[in-house]
């Protein structure tokens, strides 16, 4: 699997995504736009992506914490005053993930790995949050997958939703960071606008099923391998109906 690194800019801060292709397959792939939980680009989120990747996509690592951040150690305090900030200013998630998404498209189209008609986004915890407010904004996204999303709710309420593509989110119903009251607001919020939506919930399972090494059942959250396999499969199965 090949990893390459792309350099961006916002707001004269330099920021630094990555993409994850399988280099021994010659042909154009769909382009997966990928906002990592709140760990940022790092060796944990980098394998997730190559997990995703497998064969058929080419995904694209959106760094939105700035460039060094993944590679630095952090409490969970740290993280969490990182990720909140982030999550409640939707300009800079709005501006800063739009500049990531053109600048890992471009450099994975000069590369000849992607077919720019195929392009999805997805997101893990806080990221996914992320990528709704993207999606919701009119992000060129065909399909948007959210994997156990933290804060999935418009940060501003009165967020006018105009997201093109289909969504699906995959949820865990022992989620005590998103509780399922916030996951029956998103589906309400996806009919209203008529967006084509599937909401999985997962019976039993915790928040951060997709992150291994994850092990903290007192806090609500549990890496499960084989739930997180079958959520990718899913995911797969959302995207072959999408291109």
């Amino acid at each position: 699997m090949a990893e390459i690194s792309v350099p961006y800019e916002y707001d004269a801060k330099p920021f630094e995504g990555m993409v994850v292709y399988d280099d021994s397959i010659t042909t154009k792939r769909p382009a997966i736009f990928m906002q990592p939980d709140w760990f940022g680009v790092c060796r944990h989120t980098i394998d997730m992506a190559m997990d995703v990747a497998g064969q058929d996509y080419v995904v694209m690592i959106a760094d939105m914490f700035g460039a060094g951040y993944g590679e630095r150690e952090k409490t969970v305090e740290e993280l969490g005053t990182a990720a909140r900030g982030t999550r409640a200013n939707v300009p800079f998630i709005l501006g800063c993930g739009g500049v990531a998404h053109a600048a890992l498209t471009a450099k994975a189209d000069a590369l000849g790995l992607i077919d720019t008609d195929k392009s999805a986004a997805i997101g893990y915890c806080m990221g996914g949050g992320f990528a709704l407010e993207q999606a919701r904004a009119g992000a060129d996204f065909q399909a948007t997958v959210v994997f156990h999303v933290t804060a999935p709710n418009p940060v501003d309420p009165e967020t006018k939703t105009n997201i093109k593509g289909r969504v699906l989110a995959l949820h865990g119903s022992n989620d005590p960071v998103t509780p399922a009251a916030q996951i029956a607001a998103l589906e309400a919020e996806l009919s209203e606008a008529e967006v084509d939506w599937q909401v999985t919930m997962f019976g039993h399972a915790m928040h951060s099923f997709c992150v291994e090494g994850a092990n903290n059942p007192a806090g609500g959250q549990l890496y499960d391998k084989a739930l997180c396999q079958k959520s990718y499969r899913m995911m797969r199965d959302f995207f072959a109906e999408t291109f």
